[in-house]
């Protein structure tokens, strides 16, 4: 059965901190948005690859980290009740006989939307592959880069490999629903939060599960189904270990994916927009932050929060072409703050 088509007003491609903030300017001119992200939370490149990293550039803000960063900014954008959509990625982009368009993903989501914002950052995360012969026959059917749906993996026997936070949080999360759960990484030190390695070895410490020191060299198994894997540990020894699912979370590098055939006139990868409203060349869908491209464009999350401003003024225009634009001040507009709830 088809899933119901998800109307709204703007569709944001990219949860980034530039597309959080995008719920905000476009929320204080009554615009509903539904974000789509490839990633399993918000925050892209910040929450991901440094969420401890302090960030020093944000105006009013000496030193933020990527994750701080990311959680002010859904406080922030939370007055207007964003509808997030992780794990999925935009596939197509249709214009509509009424003007409106509509946005279909990998997941099998449809949103018909009067206006698109890609805030995408370098472009789509893909994750990375593990340098294992022949993984790509198994991809989908028992490797997995992503746990879209947790239940996916009851009664399973698991191996997760990877030393970051995502790798340690599914090890953790899926360890009571599957059948077996063991964890692989070359070394004992992990890039994940202190509280979720403790938490891991505890569960080890109570045979719950394996936590291994090597890498995965084969795969073995029959149409796409995994049997079991070929370790080589850290003394170049080699052993078998019975599993049917291995999900590899190696990281990821960024791509422009799908957005490189949705005519937009693309320059180098990047996306040329205009500085006044920071439209493509393609009316009714928009490019901010870093995926974008002007005279003077620079890659910096202020300069992403600057255009987003100007965005929602012309994506109004779009969404409510029979209102008047009157320009408010959040510090004295009764009305501005009553969307806020802080009137």
């Amino acid at each position: 059965m088809a899933e119901e088509t998800i109307t709204t007003d703007v569709v944001v491609i990219g949860a980034g901190p530039v597309g959080l903030f995008a719920v905000f300017e476009l929320g204080l001119l009554d615009m509903k948005v539904h974000l789509i992200d490839i990633l399993d939370r918000p925050g892209g490149q910040c929450a991901e690859l440094y969420p401890e990293k302090p960030i020093y550039d944000i105006p009013g803000l000496p030193l933020v980290t990527g994750q701080d960063l990311t959680d002010r900014l859904m406080e922030q954008a939370a007055p207007f009740n964003p509808q997030f959509h992780f794990n999925e990625q935009v596939e197509e982009v249709e214009k509509q006989p009424d003007g409106s368009w509509l946005v279909k993903t990998d997941g099998g989501l449809t949103f018909n939307a009067k206006v698109i914002v890609i805030a995408a950052g370098g472009g789509s995360f893909q994750p990375k592959r593990p340098p294992i012969p022949g993984i790509e026959d198994y991809e989908g059917k028992s490797v997995f880069y992503a746990v879209k749906k947790m239940e996916n993996f009851r009664g399973k026997k698991v191996l997760i490999s990877g030393g970051g936070d995502s790798a340690l949080d599914w090890t953790i999360n899926l360890q009571p629903i599957v059948k077996s759960m063991a964890l692989i990484h070359r070394r004992d030190g992990f890039r994940a939060a202190p509280a979720s390695v403790n938490e891991m070895k505890k569960l080890a410490a109570e045979d719950k599960l394996k936590f291994l020191l090597g890498q995965v060299t084969k795969l073995h198994g029959a149409n796409g189904q995994l049997e079991g894997v070929t370790i080589q540990d850290n003394d170049k020894k080699e052993f078998e270990l019975e599993v049917d699912t291995l999900l590899p979370f190696f990281g990821l590098t960024m791509k422009l994916g799908p957005i490189a055939n949705w005519g937009l006139n693309l320059h180098e990868n990047l996306i040329p927009v205009d500085v006044e409203k920071f439209e493509t060349s393609t009316p009714g869908i928009f490019a901010v932050g870093d995926i974008n491209t002007y005279p003077g464009k620079l890659k910096l999350i202020l300069s992403g929060f600057h255009e987003v401003a100007l965005m929602a003024q012309q994506a109004f225009r779009y969404v409510h072409p029979d209102a008047k634009l009157t320009f408010q001040y959040t510090t004295s507009s009764t009305s501005l703050q009553k969307k806020l709830g802080v009137n």
